[in-house]
């Protein structure tokens, strides 16, 4: 049976808003965690049959088709070639998906997923912004089709989350409690060193800058995004710059090159749904997943999810009846941020990396995504 396997998996620290990694190009910071993966495993270059990068908001320097420009910023071959993925916050989830399925149909050997952002040089939504230099004011204003569908409510992550909050009947006290974990949780994993062999240091940046102590009385003191809505700006993820990298390879790689796999994918998929709501499609993507591969999540040894809100998560364990000491137990990106498109391999690394830790056998993960879609990959340690 062909099989799709993780070799390894690396990352930079996480920087903050206008921190340690806000003056580096972003084609640096993934030639950094490129050049890592390469030196690790001891690969040849040469024998990468393509990089596969996520990005989001590809103008200035993350435009051009960045998984290429990274590449060749390493010091690569010119003649591996490389594509740039735009799933939303997924991007490099599906990067590793769309290389494990080049793996699986026995069309490619070795590649190189990952992804990259630099939210302090190029923020969110700023290919909206250029935009509407051209006349768009949204990117579904003017669709005859949308506007038949949806109408010309407003669409964006702030209400999606504010509507799931609602949907869910969670408090603004239970996503405070949320958040104030998830930094708890990842102050925890920097102390122990669990995030050691996943992190490449870039200069003196040796440590993800996002944590920091907090209390739910000062988050209690915050004004809420919208007028009597729940959210307020401690229960979102961070805006971040990072970048992130894992090296699938086949059986046949696995032998020419002698390495060492350290997982499997075992699973991966993508769902929709509502994009109003836009973040809740982690919901049904679970349920495919489990559905697909007979596993229930009683199974599933560890999970992260992606913390672009916490009634994101908190919405989904109380659909899926996860066990919430399972999951995102480092932190999540409420306290160690969200890098847009590299987010996807940051996880993927540091499940593999806690699934290895504590001995568990499978992980899963799942990101919401702009436009109501989410990924599932599910991963067993080997």
């Amino acid at each position: 049976m062909t099989e799709a396997y993780i070799v390894d998996a690396v990352r930079t620290p996480i920087g903050k808003k206008n921190g340690g990694l806000s003056g580096v190009h972003p084609a640096d910071l993934g030639a950094h965690v490129i050049k890592a993966i390469v030196n690790r495993t001891g690969i040849d270059p040469a024998g990468v049959d393509d990089v596969v990068f996520g990005c989001v908001d590809a103008i200035g320097g993350q435009a051009g088709n960045i998984a290429r420009t990274a590449w060749l910023a390493a010091g690569y071959p010119e003649e591996v070639p490389g594509v740039t993925v735009d799933r939303q916050c997924g991007s490099s989830q599906q990067a590793v998906h769309f290389g494990a399925q080049a793996i699986l149909s026995g069309t490619a050997d070795l590649i190189l997923a990952g992804g990259v952002q630099n939210m302090s040089q190029i923020p969110i939504a700023s290919a909206m912004m250029v935009g509407q230099q051209y006349g768009f004011d949204t990117p579904f204003g003017g669709s005859t089709g949308w506007v038949e569908r949806y109408g010309d409510q407003e669409v964006s992550q702030f209400r999606g989350a504010e509507l799931i909050a609602d949907k869910w009947d969670i408090s603004r006290e239970e996503l405070e409690r949320w958040a104030l974990q998830s930094h708890e949780r990842a102050r925890t994993a920097i102390a122990e060193g669990r995030f050691d062999r996943e992190i490449v240091p870039f200069g003196e940046v040796t440590t993800d800058e996002g944590p920091r102590e907090t209390s739910l009385e000062k988050m209690a003191s915050l004004k809420t995004l919208t007028e009597g809505g729940r959210l307020t700006a401690a229960v979102a993820s961070q805006i971040s710059d990072g970048a992130s990298a894992v090296l699938l390879a086949s059986a046949e790689a696995v032998e020419r090159y002698g390495l060492t796999p350290r997982a499997r994918i075992h699973h991966l998929s993508a769902r929709g749904a509502d994009p109003i709501f836009m973040l809740s499609a982690p919901i049904p993507a679970t349920r495919y997943a489990l559905e697909k591969t007979g596993l229930s999540i009683g199974d599933i040894d560890l999970v992260e999810i992606n913390e672009a809100f916490a009634p994101v998560v908190l919405a989904w364990i109380k659909e899926i009846g996860a066990d919430p000491a399972k999951v995102n137990v480092n932190g999540g990106a409420i306290a160690l941020g969200h890098p847009l498109g590299a987010t996807g391999t940051k996880l993927m690394a540091t499940l593999l990396n806690e699934l290895e830790r504590t001995g568990g056998r499978y992980g899963l993960q799942t990101i919401c995504e702009g436009g109501g879609t989410a990924n599932a990959t599910i991963i067993e340690r080997l």
